[in-house]
């Protein structure tokens, strides 16, 4: 039986949809209103608050603290300063993720570190023999996602913290409304966007202040499906839908090196001993049989199929998990993972994993899609990733 988050007092009068879905354990608005138009507008023409407080987070400290997370993520922390924040995966010994998060270095040997699935025993096991501390914090802090535009101007009026030079991927402290935060210049919209880390109890106070000053900036909460489309637009992976964590693999195929995921910058063989470091080293050598792309959908294409039965085509409402089927003519060469029409681009997109001579900028393919039940292919073209990355995404914002 799912609980209500720290802000699940203010959330739940604004959820007019009463549209849920369980996240972590908790309750996560889908939606507040009935269609998440004006979330996800919000997202990329105002500010966004979401709440990302079902995150697993962890603090990790000790003096052996930097030597267990080099020990634990393939990239190398040692060029991370105090202040820095990093988004990083971490593998099993055969160089196959298991999750991927960000983790945040507040001091030397002071670490927070989130993830999408439960991570303590993972990291215990690690840390054995090492001087070193790990507290599953998930339950004492909460977490907000401030995203959009304006949201650099709203932090500005409402926090009592050095926004002004907090650069992309930097980490600060402050306060609002009194209460001591965390904000990191981090979010997963792709946008100009903040992650505000607050006191689990202390949690209402925070929302309320921003919620107040919020309204001169248009400050809309937005639930989990909005979200969904900003994420793909950006480029950004969603465990156990684009990718499995190898932890959950039944089968082989459904385990993920990090090359195919397009975390290849997040890997820093030449680095000291890391959990998967052989295998990665022959998949950089030898290359992978998989690669992340974007696939661009050829709509006046979807219109030709619609009118063969008489029907007009509507662009889907939310985006889509299920994965579909990609064709190189007769052959099948991947997968489409998440489906989304993006309102931005006025285009239908999707993330997907394709066998890698097919994975070139510019290929055409075919994808699946069904009309009236009768299975269809419909042109697609491989992009780059991200589809949708505006300057002010890293910008320091005036």
């Amino acid at each position: 039986m799912p609980i209500g988050t720290a802000f699940h007092e203010r959330t739940f009068p604004l959820c007019h949809s009463l549209n849920y879905r369980e996240w972590s354990g908790y309750y996560t608005v889908s939606v507040y209103e009935v269609h998440h138009e004006h979330e996800y507008n919000a997202i990329r023409n105002a500010c966004a608050l979401i709440d990302i407080t079902p995150l697993y987070k962890y603090m990790v400290t000790g003096k052996d603290a930097t030597k267990l997370v080099n020990r634990v993520i393939t990239r190398d922390i040692n060029k991370v300063k105090v202040g820095q924040v990093i988004y990083c995966c971490w593998c099993d010994e055969e160089g196959k993720v298991i999750d991927d998060g960000t983790i945040s270095r507040l001091e030397e040997n002071v670490y927070r570190w989130t993830a999408a699935d439960p991570s303590l025993r993972w990291f215990r096991q690690n840390g054995l023999n090492m001087d070193v501390q790990i507290e599953d914090i998930s339950e004492k802090t909460a977490a907000l996602a401030l995203q959009g535009p304006t949201s650099a101007k709203l932090l500005k009026t409402v926090a009592e913290a050095d926004i002004a030079n907090l650069k992309y991927f930097r980490v600060t402290r402050g306060q609002i409304a009194g209460v001591p935060v965390d904000i990191s210049r981090t979010g997963y919209t792709g946008d100009l966007g903040y992650e505000i880390w607050i006191p689990w109890n202390e949690a209402v106070k925070v929302w309320d202040a921003l919620a107040e000053t919020g309204k001169q900036f248009d400050l809309h909460a937005a639930g989990m499906l909005a979200l969904d489309v900003a994420r793909v637009e950006a480029g950004l992976l969603l465990i156990e839908v684009d990718y499995i964590s190898s932890k959950k693999a039944l089968i082989p195929s459904q385990k993920y090196s990090p090359y195919e995921l397009g975390f290849a910058k997040m890997v820093h063989p030449e680095k000291e001993n890391f959990i998967g470091k052989r295998a990665l080293e022959r998949d950089a050598k030898n290359g992978v049989p998989r690669q992340l792309a974007g696939l661009e959908v050829d709509w006046t294409d979807v219109e030709r199929l619609y009118e063969r039965y008489g029907l007009t085509p509507a662009a889907p409402a939310q985006a889509s998990r299920v994965a579909v089927p990609v064709y190189s003519g007769e052959k099948q060469v991947g997968k489409a993972t998440t489906t989304t029409w993006s309102p931005t681009l006025k285009k239908m997109i999707a993330l997907t994993s394709l066998e890698t001579e097919y994975s070139k900028p510019g290929t055409p393919l075919q994808m699946e899609i069904t009309i009236e039940a009768i299975r269809l292919k419909t042109n697609v073209k491989v992009t780059t990733l991200p589809f949708f990355s505006p300057p002010r995404k890293t910008a320091t914002p005036v």
